[in-house]
């Protein structure tokens, strides 16, 4: 295992800059977010020059692109399927396998999720990439029993697992041991139950256990640290204290 970032932990700072700050506060990886909203880049934009995209994701500084977070917002089936493909090219031009991708609201037919999720799956397969379907409260992802059946009806699909979505969310700490040998990709922050994202240090995330439980599962990924700028808040300080925190169980 190893500690990266995401872009999203300075989304108040163009890419750039965004990228300089991680490589000042000693991260060596970054995982890129490809969000129509709030993202450093945009799925239509990435649709629309793909190459350009690819150099975009080529100048990182000296940090190692090790996965993509893909947030597509296009209404018509066709064009985000046509999206998604753009971004798994610059995947595989890139050198990156992992794409986390959101999970349908909550609500969504769980037949219709399957076949965009198996959909998914296949245009990933063609590029070499995976696809690791995040775990988020409001989402049928919510659920990790859900989560579960999804991963076992679609051949290939693993689990971004963000754990903060299972203190804070409506599961409140209970158990997600079922999903765990899915698990491809991992998002961190410190959490309470009543607070979705708090100071490092005054949560309840169990890092240390949280590491033993991947490692038994021979997990060997990224533990991506994505805390989002937060007012009266050092955002360096906080991203460096989660670093060397997470290293020191490494």
């Amino acid at each position: 295992m190893f500690v990266a970032a995401t872009t999203r932990s300075f989304s108040n700072l163009p890419l750039d800059s965004a990228l300089q700050r991680l490589v000042d506060l000693e991260y060596s990886a970054v995982e890129i977010m490809i969000h129509e909203s709030g993202g450093h880049l945009k799925p239509s934009e990435v649709t629309a020059d793909v190459e350009n995209a690819v150099q975009i994701c080529r100048d990182t500084q000296r940090l190692s692109v090790i996965g993509y977070s893909i947030d597509i917002e296009a209404p018509e089936e066709s064009e985000y399927y046509r999206q998604f493909t753009a971004c798994c090219r610059v995947a595989k031009a890139t050198k990156v396998i992992t794409l986390t991708v959101r999970a349908a609201e909550l609500g969504t037919p769980f037949n219709a999720e399957v076949e965009r999720l198996r959909e998914l799956v296949r245009i990933a397969s063609m590029e070499g990439a995976v696809v690791g379907l995040l775990t988020e409260a409001g989402r049928i992802t919510q659920d990790p029993a859900t989560a579960k059946v999804l991963c076992d009806n679609v051949k290939g699909l693993g689990i971004t697992l963000d754990p903060s979505h299972y203190i804070c969310g409506p599961h409140r700490g209970g158990s997600y041991e079922q999903i765990m040998p899915y698990v491809i990709h991992v998002r961190l922050r410190d959490t309470t139950k009543e607070q979705f994202q708090v100071r490092v240090g005054q949560g309840e995330v169990e890092y240390g256990r949280l590491v033993s439980r991947l490692e038994k599962q021979h997990y060997s990924r990224a533990l991506s640290v994505d805390i989002e700028p937060m007012a009266d808040l050092d955002q360096a300080a906080e991203m460096r204290k989660i670093r060397l925190l997470l290293e020191s169980l490494l």
